[in-house]
């Protein structure tokens, strides 16, 4: 994969996700009554193949939830769990109010709510910034192995990743996530192309007198 980001793009877009991750944070924490930290993301610019693998491998097992971007640039934006630590997820979320048998029931509606929250902040503070106009999906839950997931977004096999890692903190519970946004190249450099636009609009205001 040719794509690459330079220091200053990399700066500009960890410190969007950081806005919005924040944002998610303090949402989720509204909905489980705890207080809850959501690591600063780290941003990775992969292809397929490294997604997969940074991801556990093809055939771990893996929830998502995923909406689709379209407008100034294009992308499939999801959210990703390990399947075994979904139950946790949907435990916090119902405060164990609700039988484990009954959880499981449940799991894909609570899921898609976290999904809803944090790729919205995501979005919602990403094209708030870029000052784009866009379209966003609604939000659709899958299980299944890694490669099944990541196929379900993928246009060609030279598509890129946007990938950030996030790590969620509720006291005794450490969850691990990932939010992606699956790309090809032409949505790539016109996202990389609103994030100069934006760089160069922030230097002329710090500029002027």
């Amino acid at each position: 994969m040719s794509a690459q980001l330079t220091a200053l793009q990399e700066d500009a877009l960890t410190e969007f996700f950081n806005i919005a991750i924040g944002r998610a944070a303090a949402m989720l924490s509204q909905m489980i009554g705890e207080g809850i930290a959501l690591s600063v993301p780290v941003i990775q610019l992969v292809g397929v193949r490294e997604a997969a693998e940074v991801l556990g491998g093809p055939d771990r097992r893996l929830c998502s939830v995923m909406q689709t971007l379209r407008g100034d640039f294009s992308a499939e934006a999801m959210l990703v769990f390990p399947e075994n630590q979904s139950l946790e997820i949907v435990r916090l979320l119902l405060r164990d109010s609700v039988p484990l048998q009954d959880i499981t029931e449940m799991e894909q509606d609570a899921l898609t709510e976290v999904g809803n929250i944090i790729l919205n902040a995501c979005i919602g503070t990403l094209t708030n910034l870029l000052s784009g106009d866009f379209a966003i999906g609604l939000p659709q839950f899958r299980l299944g192995a890694c490669s099944e997931i990541l196929a379900a977004g993928r246009r060609a096999d030279e598509d890129c990743m946007l990938m950030l890692h996030i790590d969620f903190r509720v006291e005794r519970h450490s969850i691990t996530g990932y939010v992606i946004f699956m790309q090809d190249l032409p949505s790539l450099q016109a996202l990389v192309q609103s994030v100069d636009r934006y760089i160069a609009r922030h230097v002329s205001d710090a500029a002027r007198p």
